[in-house]
């Protein structure tokens, strides 16, 4: 890390709004103006929509994710968490991957914390729930489902074998539909390969407590992602909710009970719990309260937005609909991220904040291959609405021109290419878990003899009076 005298804009987070704005700000700023320096416990962004993909193996993981010293060559990138703010002296208390925690000053603030997986305390959650935040869930989701695969054509209890079979998921919404669209594709696709398993034998589960699923879309496209899952053979669950999953027996509310080997959990999000420890005024769902220019509320020199702030949306307020708050989308959280890098380099230059107003776009969502759902708006009253392979073409579009950097949108589109004339990998790298493991096994002590005794100092003495009396 680098000192400077230089005013330091202080970026908490790297995953959109971060990442984004902080490119802004360095494509802006003046040679020398300032110093942007990123705290991520992370050292890359992650591209959240591409991640039930990732997980159905259609693109390297590596490939949703952005690396930040790559893509911002001239700010101080920092490995960590940010723990506490104080607002008076303007310091950040920095706690690295390894040492001390520190104090860093800071004149400029942007809050980027974006959101984390809300839970609830339901029994044997944190022990059987898979979320969908990161890519490393994703590679785990992935390699999880073809080891229940390898486990039911390799045992003959029926038991076991159905439990490893039985795929829940809860959460009906873009992530838990596109996850369950996608992870049954790769199943169905490697149930080919082996010869004790077919999709008849499979069942998916999906649970959500509303009253149906994919409501970003709206009525008529959720009726059909639904149907088109049920027609599938995915078992759908509406205003219904997990009780408990203790040791993989899933209990839902309406009284079904299954054993299952696997449960993804992707019943929405919730700002991140760290900003209650930095002295921020938040609303009432934890959000940071922010204004229309994406300042916190109170403060000329601090930044909010994205998932992690509660932002007016003053389109929607424009057509009538009344304290409507920007949704926790991709879509907003880019654009936010424009206006804020904007916003920040006005406030260094003494210039007028700018608000932040977008008129909804529309929707995309994929349900596997070659079948999706959009909803495409022109203007205020058209919207055009696509299912199946046309929607399918407008969500591998809009993404993968909307992924960071050319380098991966290069990528993306070759792992796309590539899949149109090879067939998918359905490789388990399950070692991938515990890498270490086999190498540990090698490499440790041979355990003692069952019947050895520890050596003393009496046994000791007894030993050598018994061999003094065998030689006599």
């Amino acid at each position: 890390m680098s000192t400077t005298e230089r005013p330091r804009i202080l970026v908490v987070g790297g995953g959109y709004v971060g990442l984004y704005a902080a490119r802004r700000i360095l494509k802006k700023m003046r040679y020398g103006e300032a110093t942007v320096t990123v705290v991520d416990p992370r050292s890359y962004m992650t591209y959240q929509p591409f991640l039930p993909e990732a997980a159905a193996g259609s693109i390297s993981p590596r490939h949703v994710v952005v690396p930040l010293r790559r893509v911002l060559p001239k700010a101080e990138v920092l490995t960590g968490r940010v723990t506490t703010i104080d607002q008076d002296r303007k310091t950040a208390t920095v706690t690295p991957l390894v040492g001390e925690a520190y104090e860093l000053p800071f004149d400029y603030l942007i809050v980027a914390l974006g959101a984390v997986s809300r839970t609830f305390p339901i029994p044997g959650l944190a022990e059987q729930g898979i979320g969908m935040k990161g890519v490393e869930e994703a590679i785990g989701l992935r390699n999880h489902v073809l080891e229940q695969l390898d486990k039911a054509d390799s045992t003959t209890d029926e038991e076991v074998r159905r439990k490893a079979l039985t795929f829940v998921f809860v959460g009906g919404g873009f992530a838990g539909a596109e996850t369950v669209g996608e992870v049954e594709d790769m199943a169905r696709d490697a149930a080919k390969y082996y010869p004790n398993v077919s999709r008849e034998d499979m069942r998916f589960v999906l649970v959500d407590a509303a009253d149906k699923i994919l409501p970003e879309v709206g009525p008529e496209l959720g009726k059909w992602g639904l149907e088109h899952l049920q027609k599938r053979g995915v078992e759908v669950y509406l205003q219904t909710s997990l009780e408990s999953c203790v040791d993989g027996h899933v209990v839902l509310k309406n009284g079904l009970e299954v054993d299952s080997g696997t449960l993804v959990w992707t019943a929405g999000v919730k700002p991140n719990p760290a900003l209650a420890r930095y002295g921020l005024p938040l609303g009432p769902r934890g959000h940071v309260d922010a204004e229309a220019t994406l300042q916190v509320k109170g403060s000329d020199h601090i930044w909010a937005a994205g998932d992690n702030a509660q932002v007016p949306d003053l389109a929607a307020r424009a057509e009538g609909v009344e304290n409507a708050w920007c949704p926790p989308s991709a879509q907003h959280a880019l654009r936010q991220a424009r206006v804020l890098g904007d916003n920040v380099i006005s406030a260094l230059r003494g210039f007028p904040q700018k608000e932040y107003k977008h008129a909804n776009k529309g929707a995309v969502a994929g349900l596997g291959l070659h079948k999706g759902v959009a909803v495409i708006r022109l203007g205020k009253r058209v919207k055009i609405k696509v299912k199946g392979r046309a929607a399918w073409y407008f969500h591998r579009t809009y993404h993968g021109m909307a992924v960071p950097t050319w380098n991966r949108k290069i990528r993306v589109f070759a792992d796309w290419t590539l899949q149109t004339f090879l067939k998918r990998e359905v490789v388990s790298l399950g070692a991938m878990e515990n890498p270490r493991e086999e190498f540990y096994e090698a490499a440790r002590p041979a355990p003692a003899p069952s019947d050895a005794r520890p050596v003393t100092a009496e046994s000791s003495e007894k030993a050598e009076r018994s061999e003094k009396a065998r030689a006599s």
